[in-house]
């Protein structure tokens, strides 16, 4: 077992600001793979002056997270898939306590994530506390700003849902992992710097996108693991209130926070309609 078996995939959308340094802190790994959803063809050409052995892949369309990671997963040529987003940093030895990670589990696990600097990272549910082996704690669901993905496991299951385009899309592949007892675990010995909501440089109406598709994807997965009537009795509350500060903020000049809960409450009707995840934030595709 070698990092040569083992590909880094990153997802971007007008990550200049943030993707060479994360570039920078990947010190072991040679295979790396970039598919960018904006087709930005000068930041492509700025890579490639540093890095002329990284693969980029420029998307006429934004394609999303999923789609976009599933992309990049079907033209891997290793066993190993490590997602990470381009706001992360590899801290000292990141890369090589995962490597010892994998060789010490002898491929039965389906992800490893390291840890982040945040104090809130980890497990949305709960650690597997009987299962501890040197800083590698079984658990149900992890973030997926970092994911060293087994491909073999998770093509068993379908990768990621291409219905989401932003969020919960990893929480949704852990819990089809852990469904067919898939192993995931968290490496406490293998830390990861996670700046967070900076993979793009869209700003506001980056801050748009992410509100709507938060909503959006709540209420699919809700959906998906309960049932239409329990997602629109758990999310029609919530909606009215969106409605409600729309216009109260609107009234108090507060136009920023109006628009804001405008595109929450938009993400989540038209998930309650069961309509698709459509919304898209707005750039010149043109370099």
């Amino acid at each position: 077992m070698n990092f040569k078996d083992i590909t880094v995939g990153i997802v971007s959308f007008k990550s200049e600001e943030v993707i060479f340094k994360c570039l920078e802190s990947i010190k072991y790994i040679d295979n790396i793979i970039i598919l960018d959803n904006s087709n930005d063809k000068k930041i492509k050409k700025k890579i490639k002056n540093i890095y002329p052995n990284i693969k980029i892949i420029l998307s006429k369309k934004n394609l999303g997270y999923g789609v976009a990671n599933n992309k990049i997963i079907k033209i891997c040529k290793t066993k190993y898939f490590f997602l990470i987003n381009p706001d992360t940093q590899f801290t000292k030895n990141c890369e090589i306590e995962l490597l010892k990670s994998i060789t010490l589990l002898k491929n039965k696990f389906s992800i490893i994530a390291p840890i982040s600097n945040d104090k809130n990272y980890g497990v949305l549910l709960k650690t597997k506390k009987e299962y501890k082996l040197n800083h590698l704690y079984e658990v149900d669901y992890v973030k997926g700003f970092a994911l060293l993905i087994n491909i073999e496991k998770i093509k068993n299951i379908g990768m990621f849902d291409e219905n989401f385009f932003l969020y919960l899309e990893e929480i949704d592949l852990c819990k089809r992992l852990r469904e067919k007892s898939q192993k995931i675990y968290i490496l406490k010995s293998s830390k990861i710097h996670h700046i967070g909501a900076k993979s793009s440089n869209l700003s506001f109406e980056f801050e748009k996108c992410r509100n709507w598709h938060w909503m959006w994807s709540s209420v699919y997965f809700s959906k998906k693991y309960s049932n239409g009537f329990y997602a629109l009795i758990k999310y029609f509350p919530l909606l009215i209130l969106h409605t409600i500060k729309i216009f109260m903020y609107f009234v108090i000049f507060n136009f920023r926070k109006s628009k804001i809960y405008y595109y929450r409450a938009s993400g989540l009707l038209n998930a309650l309609l069961g309509n698709e995840s459509w919304y898209r934030p707005k750039i010149n595709f043109r370099n």
